[in-house]
């Protein structure tokens, strides 16, 4: 990796985000990190397993100096099934010993065995935690985002390569696929979270859902699709 490793850390409530980008790609590795507990995971493990594992030794060492209960890799989740996003995958379960998550259509795509598969409306258990899983179907069939509520504070959504700053992930010249996506991306996450839910993309830097909402009608016209009223794409409560 040419450029400076540089790990950055969210904490809120009993959770912690431990990211950094690890390849030339600028691709992201999270690991979310239950703190009472002590319970880890690692998503989407792009590349370069030296890296991921310092991320992991600096959420431990955070532990250890806090008097919080040892870090322990849980699980690795891979958001979907593009080479970028998993290239440190087998090594990553290897190291820790623990078993991968994957949406249900990409799994077979993935290397080796994908022993939990995941669809929209699922969770994945980490700790005292409950991670809601968000199908975002048209970057890939089965590409997936969490969401992580924790009382009192923003929703946090780790959204692969379905959601960016400034637009919605690469569909490849296939107009269904992107009007697929977006109407997921409305949908499920812009009419579902509020303009505080604080978003972290698969490559590059995070955003919230209030700077991008105004400008879901520039991404249908990208798109060749028809503007809608600004109103529906208002975040309902739900």
């Amino acid at each position: 990796m040419s450029h400076p490793f540089s790990p950055k850390l969210d904490a809120f409530g009993n959770l912690e985000i431990h990211y950094a980008e690890v390849n030339d790609y600028e691709n992201n590795c999270y690991v979310i990190v239950d703190v009472p507990t002590g319970a880890a995971l690692i998503v989407d493990a792009a590349d370069n397993l030296p890296a991921i594992i310092e991320l992991v030794d600096l959420a431990s060492r955070r532990a250890a100096d806090a008097g919080a209960a040892q870090v322990r890799v849980t699980g690795v989740l891979t958001t979907h099934r593009h080479q970028d996003h998993w290239q440190a995958l087998e090594a990553t379960k290897a190291h820790f010993e623990v078993a991968s998550y994957a949406g249900a259509e990409d799994a077979p795509e993935l290397p080796g065995e994908t022993e939990h598969t995941l669809g929209d409306g699922d969770t994945v258990a980490l700790g005292d935690q409950q991670i809601e899983v968000v199908g975002l179907r048209g970057h890939t069939p089965g590409s997936v985002a969490l969401a992580l509520r924790v009382p009192e504070h923003p929703v946090r959504l780790i959204t692969g390569d379905s959601l960016f700053p400034g637009g919605i992930g690469n569909t490849f010249g296939d107009s269904d696929a992107y009007a697929q996506l977006l109407g997921d991306v409305v949908e499920r996450i812009f009419r579902r979270f509020a303009d505080d839910t604080i978003f972290y993309p698969g490559h590059g830097l995070p955003s919230t859902l209030g700077r991008e909402r105004g400008f879901l009608n520039a991404w249908r016209l990208t798109g060749g699709l028809p503007p809608a009223d600004p109103n529906t794409d208002a975040f309902s409560g739900a």
